[in-house]
């Protein structure tokens, strides 16, 4: 029997994430490669897409209180990442605190939110800033700790990139600083 075979007869033909049964197939999921029955899910065409945009409508994923329960690791991990990704909403973050997830899956479960977060770090026109970039100030800075005001015009050249994709990290004055990547324009 296909892998995907055994995963629909798992969830009887249904989304294991909304209970639908139309349209149904199988996803692997990430960060594993080898498709397995354990690292797929059922999933209907719906919820797929839905997890693909980038703002999730809170009432099409209320399914998830119901979902997270399931005994399957792959479901879990997936209930986990979309939970994460609505935890400015009240219930999803009550539903996160109940949710358990064994240290495994627990690992594998923050990998993909690990991925997901990883931002670009954009300058005020919406550029995508690289490590080794110049970059010239949009505004006057006043660089607290160094009692000096970074003028508007200023080049700082071979920007470095910081854990927050917000600020970026070069020198000006011959000073190490982190500046916010909203008030710098790429050159």
């Amino acid at each position: 029997m296909s892998v995907e075979q055994s995963v629909l007869e798992r969830s009887a033909h249904a989304c294991e994430l909304c209970g639908s049964t139309d349209a149904v197939g199988v996803m692997l999921v990430s960060p594993k490669t080898l498709s397995t029955v354990d690292d797929s899910i059922a999933v209907c065409a719906a919820c797929q897409s839905a997890m693909n945009e980038s703002v999730l409508d809170a009432k099409q994923w209320r399914c998830l209180t119901d979902s997270m329960w399931s005994p399957v690791p792959a479901v879990q991990v997936v209930v986990y990442r979309l939970l994460k990704r609505l935890d400015s909403e009240s219930w999803a973050q009550d539903a996160l605190d109940m949710l358990y997830l064994d240290d495994d899956t627990r690992k594998w479960a923050e990998q993909g939110v690990q991925a997901a977060n990883v931002e670009a770090t954009v300058d005020v026109n919406g550029a995508v800033l690289q490590a080794g970039d110049n970059v010239v100030l949009i505004k006057d800075l006043d660089v607290k700790g160094a009692n000096f005001t970074a003028k508007r015009g200023t080049a700082v050249r071979g920007i470095s990139l910081s854990d927050n994709p917000k600020h970026i990290e070069g020198r000006v004055n011959g000073q190490r600083i982190v500046i916010i990547s909203a008030y710098v324009k790429k050159s």
